[in-house]
């Protein structure tokens, strides 16, 4: 099960086009549509999904806030090696169980390549600069 999760996200960042940089602002306006499971900045709590600040760079499924609650597939992609990053998020917020497969999210995914890069850009404003 691993080594297919695995497999899936590289063949997936693999697929990925060159990733656009998006508008924070609007990517402010599209995270509405997450925000009735996610929260972000300053005393964020998690609701049905995990709070996002600091998602960029973080390994998939280790919140530890939130951790008990991650799907089996999520941990493990995580432990695969699925990192979040402009590629691997642009991926998942298209068709998040068409990445991972039993995703707690129920959410369908953003078709628009630029709303997606635009979210992208909006959470980069939560994760700490190294």
């Amino acid at each position: 099960m691993k080594k297919t999760i695995a497999l899936a996200v590289l063949a997936a960042f693999m697929a990925s086009p060159a990733f656009a940089e998006g508008d924070v602002a609007s990517g402010e306006k599209v995270f509405k549509k997450c925000a009735a499971c996610h929260a972000v900045g300053e005393g964020a709590k998690a609701k049905v999904g995990p709070v996002l600040n600091g998602l960029i760079g973080r390994t998939a499924g280790t919140n530890e806030e939130y951790a008990s609650k991650y799907s089996k597939d999520m941990v493990e992609a995580g432990a695969g090696g699925l990192v979040w990053n402009d590629e691997t998020l642009n991926t998942y917020l298209e068709n998040p169980k068409g990445m991972i497969k039993k995703t707690k999210m129920a959410f369908a995914g953003l078709k628009k390549e630029e709303d997606r890069a635009d979210v992208i850009a909006y959470l980069k404003t939560f994760t700490p600069a190294e």
